[in-house]
């Protein structure tokens, strides 16, 4: 993973533990897209997009290894 190492200074200018922390998330959910073969913009732009209207009782479909165009 080179996207952690290429921003390793920048991670001391998060503004506080939340923002490092919401970092950290956005970047598993990057990564994990891309581990999976799948364009991380077009998947976040997705699953943002529809998982306000989506059932919680089928959330498992908006994860990266399930996920589909």
């Amino acid at each position: 993973m080179r996207v952690p190492v290429l921003g390793r200074k920048n991670y001391l200018f998060c503004g506080s533990d939340a923002g490092g922390q919401r970092a950290a998330c956005l970047y598993t959910i990057t990564e994990t897209a891309k581990m999976n073969g799948i364009n991380p913009q077009k998947y976040l732009t997705d699953v943002l997009g529809r998982i306000a209207d989506h059932p919680i009782n089928n959330i498992d479909a908006l994860l990266p290894w399930l996920w589909t165009e």
